[in-house]
Formats: structure tokens, sequence, C-alpha cells
């Protein structure tokens, strides 16, 4: 894994876009040469087009990045791989000529781009078949030793086949004899020095996930594994660092000290932050003026009942605000004034609603709350009080998500479908914890270009 501004990156994915930003790089001044000879004219210095060439592989490299196309059940699957692909270069080819009506001085031709994005599919179908064949090799991994075979040690062993993938469990040692979680686990031998494993099987990192650690702790054995180089690593980080989680069931209160991050941002972050919110919230109320306007129309002549729902959420450091959306329920929906939550294939929802559900355009009239400033455009999704109460009582550390904005799009969002039970809402304080913990404007530029992708492709909406 690599970290940058505290979010984990999994390091062949990000060896992977570097090289196909040199493959777009490639297409582009391969599509200018193509085009120029074909017109007769000399092929003028790279330097010469440089905001041109620029321009193509910045905006290609986002709309990849915003359909999905660096996720990596998208990069095992080329069937998936060339539907995104395609998806991709036919929005790049959209938006670039957008930003060409819109900046007459950048002077690339329409044929150009053309001839880029089929170099481009080319390039990166043969860049993701040899991705394919390689990053799943095991020697490629970091080998790694768990200490531990109970409860802890199952969330890691499922977060390194489920999450980036990107490790290899060269033995999970049964350190207690009530860890029985892992069938194939060993039993540890205290005469075996634990450097023996590291030796004899390469192991370059050490997974404390002890169940209970007093009395079960090697310390000397690990402290002379770490003098020999070898990383220790705590359940709860190696959880967070491959799965983008911080686990509720694993997290103690000495890991939540001693832990980086959970530290409050800057007013630098805060005042760009407001000023990113203001400025996208007027140009997004500007593109999506004629949705709204036909949405409202829609839901006006399609179902009886006002155009918009007001609903109380808890915001910032608990205080309430009315949330504005679309109305995609019946007018009756919770005609007993008890709050429900939604339900799949809820047919409270109107023929229409379940439209602008699963297009996220419900959503839209949410910019409102963003200039008002009581949400944020990311940040965890606000919750009713009625359901805030309860799930406080319930949850552990469920409050600490309104130390932050809420938001329209979020880190759960992006990552879990829709939420609609106590054990959904567990799963997303998860990720809302991990973007609490590791905020950063890095971070939340990669959740907007992730939002697109959900939108595309809806996942879980009800």
């Amino acid at each position: 894994m690599i970290r940058i501004f505290k979010h984990y990156i999994p390091k062949s994915l990000f060896m992977l876009g570097v090289g196909e930003s040199f493959i777009l790089l490639a297409a582009i001044w391969g599509g200018l040469n193509v085009r120029y000879i074909q017109a007769n004219l000399t092929v003028p210095d790279f330097s010469h087009n440089i905001i041109e060439i620029l321009s193509f592989v910045v905006v290609s490299y986002i709309v990849l990045l915003a359909t999905g196309f660096y996720r990596l059940e998208t990069c095992r699957d080329l069937r998936v791989t060339s539907i995104r692909l395609i998806t991709s270069l036919g929005l790049t080819f959209v938006i670039l000529s957008f930003i060409l009506y819109m900046l007459p001085d950048i002077d690339l031709w329409r044929s150009v781009i053309i001839y880029a994005l089929i170099f481009s599919f080319v390039g990166l179908l043969i860049s993701r078949y040899f991705f394919l064949h390689i990053v799943d090799l095991n020697r490629l991994k970091k080998r790694v030793l768990v200490l531990g075979a109970g409860d802890r040690a199952e969330r890691v062993q499922a977060c390194g086949v489920t999450g980036s993938n990107d490790v290899r469990f060269t033995n999970f040692l049964r350190m207690s004899k009530t860890e029985n979680m892992i069938d194939t686990a060993q039993e540890y031998d205290q005469d075996i020095p634990l450097k023996n494993y590291i030796l004899e099987l390469g192991v370059q990192e050490i997974v404390v996930a002890l169940d209970e650690r007093r009395g079960a702790l090697p310390v000397d054995s690990l402290l002379e594994c770490k003098m020999m180089g070898c990383r220790i690593i705590e359940a709860t980080s190696f959880i967070e660092r491959q799965s983008g989680t911080v686990s509720l069931k694993n997290i103690n209160p000495s890991w939540l000290i001693f832990s980086d991050g959970f530290g409050h941002s800057g007013n630098f972050d805060h005042i760009l932050k407001r000023g990113f919110d203001v400025m996208a919230s007027g140009l997004l109320l500007i593109m999506t003026l004629p949705i709204l306007l036909v949405t409202a129309f829609l839901v006006k002549i399609t179902s009886k009942g006002p155009i918009f729902y007001r609903q109380e959420r808890v915001g910032l450091n608990g205080v309430s605000f009315d949330v504005l959306k679309f109305r995609s329920m019946t007018v009756d929906a919770e005609a007993d004034g008890v709050p429900k939550w939604a339900a799949k294939n809820d047919t409270r929802v109107t023929g229409l609603g379940r439209i602008i559900r699963s297009s996220r355009i419900d959503e839209i009239p949410q910019i409102f709350n963003v200039l008002s400033g009581a949400m944020s455009f990311v940040g965890p999704r606000p919750e009713r009080p009625f359901f805030v109460e309860q799930l406080e009582k319930k949850i552990k550390l469920y409050g600490e998500r309104h130390r932050v904005k809420p938001g329209i799009t979020g880190w759960a969002q992006v990552n879990y479908p829709y939420g609609a039970s106590e054990e959904d809402t567990k799963r997303k304080l998860e990720y809302d914890l991990y973007y609490i913990k590791n905020y950063s404007l890095f971070l939340d530029f990669l959740i907007l270009i992730q939002t697109v992708r959900v939108v595309l492709w809806p996942d879980g909406v009800r």
C-alpha cells in the first residue's frame, strides 16, 4: 500500500495509473502526428502542444477514475474493463469537445482527439491484459504472518482476500486454545522463535490479531523481528489499510489514542473546503437547472403532494437542520408518524420516485443545503434524529460522525450500498470513521470523482 495524504492506495493500482498516464500521453502525441502527416503538415515540437497534450491526459485520466476504471474488481475482468473504457472514452470526447468550445485558445482538432481515443483504447486494453496476468502473482505480494486465530484474525483474513489483495498470508498462529476461527491455523510453539518464520518463509510483515493479549503476546520475539526489519502492525491498522474502514469489532480506546488521524483540520483546509462547496454548488445549480425544472414539473403532475420534501436531519455537532430533496414517496409514507427505514422495492416510492432515486436526481436540491452551510459536498450521510437517538445507544462511536459536516456524497456512499438496517449502519459507520480519521482535500477529491461511478452504475439504491 502507498499512503498519499493519509489515504491508502494499493501499490499495484498506483503503478498501473502511472503507467497508463504515459499511455495516454503517447496516444495524444500519436494522434497529433498521424493527423499532421495526413494533412501534409510539419509536426510541431512536443513543447508547442504541451497545453493540448496535458489537457487530453488530465481529462482522460479523471474520467477513467470517475467511471471506476481503477477499481480492482474492474481490473480483474476484461469484459467490465472494456465496457468502462468505452464509456470513459466516450465521456472524454464529450467533455473535451465542450472544453474546446469554451476555450478556443486550446488548439486541438477533434480528429486528433478521435485518433488519440482509438490509440488509448488499444493501449489501455493491452495494459489491462498484462495487469490481469501479473498483479495476482504470489511473488509480487507482501508475505504476512498473522498472530492469532480468533475473531480478529478472521477479519484480517477477510480483508486480505477481499480488500486490495496485495498480501499473501504465509501462516496463522493459534496463540490460545480459545482461538478457533481459522481452521488452517497452526499452534504457536514458544520454543520456536518468530524470527525463524521470517527467515524460512520470507515474512515481511507480522499482524498482531490476538483476541486477548494478556500472557499471550510474545513481546521479546516481536521486538527481535522488528529489529530485523520486519514490519509489525496491529490488526485494526491492517484492516484500515486494506479495506478503507475502521473496524468497530476490533477497535479499542488505546488504538484510537495512539493512532494517527482524527486531528482537526486547519483553518486553511476549512476555508478551501467551504470555498469549493460554494463555487461547486453554484456551478452545479446552473448546470442542473433544466433537470431541476423538468423533475419539479414531473413530480407535480405524477403524484399528489408538494414537489420538495423537507426532513429534519442531524448535522455538525448534533445540530439539526432540514434537508431538501425532491419528493419520491407518497405523501402518506409515514402516516402513522413513526419514521421507517426505506426498504428494497418499497411500495411507498412512486413510479417517478424510483427513477430519480436510482439516478440520484432526488438529491440535487441538497445543493441549497450546501450553499446555506448546513452541509458539505462530501461527508457522512445525515440521519434523522429519531434514528440517531436509537443508534447512539446501540452502536459505539456512532456520535463521532457528527464531528464533521454531513455531505451529499461520502466515503461510505461510494463504497457501500444503501443501508436500511442496524448492521448496514455499522458497516457504513466504519467507512465514515475512516473518512473522519484520514480526512484531506485529496480524499474529498477522490470521493467526488468516484461519485460519478455510483451515478452511472447505481448499486443498492432504494
